[in-house]
């Protein structure tokens, strides 16, 4: 991958690409809006082929959080759009997205902690000024033990937060892709244990999440 310091490329393989005029105004506009976001250092953002069949047009990317050549967390976020709507989303948009990270024992053992990564997704909407609607998703904690030939590894924890919404479209039925992007990057960069940044507004590159626990840890594989 390569940093996502200005515009993303225009890489990816899949139904609704930008460029193709036959293609509804409104999701070309939603993908120029991602494509040209601007990210914070240390993430590593590219194009990825989007699924093909949860609605009629889709867009999806990848990115790893990178501190010191180590990438501390990884994730997927997939927009789609359904001219006719949906009656679950209330609405013509939705982001889906999936972030993991491997977590340090002290964190791994909090029993709150399904609470406190959901409150990482909703904490880095609002602090962005966001409005969404119909959250879902799932928050789940998987431990590895290792044993025989593999035994002076010691236990790992992967956290993986599953998770969709409905971005409150603005003019145009256009939602602010740029800013619930950088929203997204706000997450991966908390999961990854990051300090987080001052917020300077809706979209900015510097924005963050409010302070929680940090952790650092190799990609989840």
């Amino acid at each position: 991958m390569a940093p996502a310091q200005g515009r993303l490329s225009d890489e990816a393989d899949g139904r609704g690409g930008a460029g193709d005029d036959s293609v509804p105004l409104a999701f070309r506009q939603a993908v120029d809006a991602l494509r040209s976001a601007r990210l914070r250092p240390g993430l590593e953002v590219e194009p990825t082929r989007p699924p093909q069949r949860l609605a009629p047009y889709a867009y999806a990317l990848e990115a790893a959080v990178v501190h010191d050549d180590e990438d501390l967390a990884d994730g997927r976020l997939v927009l789609l759009h359904d001219p006719a709507g949906h009656d679950a989303w209330h609405g013509t948009f939705r982001l889906v997205t999936l972030v993991r990270a491997e977590l340090e024992p002290e964190m791994a053992s909090d029993p709150l902690l399904p609470e406190v990564s959901w409150s990482w997704l909703t904490g880095a909407l609002e602090a962005r000024g966001l409005s969404y609607a119909e959250a879902s998703g799932t928050v789940t904690r998987a431990g590895s033990y290792y044993f025989g030939g593999l035994a002076e590894r010691r236990p790992a924890t992967q956290i993986e937060i599953r998770a969709s919404w409905t971005p409150r479209e603005g003019r145009g039925g256009v939602p602010d892709t740029a800013a619930h992007l950088a929203a997204w990057c706000d997450l991966l960069a908390q999961i990854a244990g990051l300090p987080p940044a001052a917020v300077q507004g809706p979209g900015s590159v510097d924005a963050g999440v409010v302070s929680l626990p940090q952790r650092r840890g190799p990609q989840v594989s």
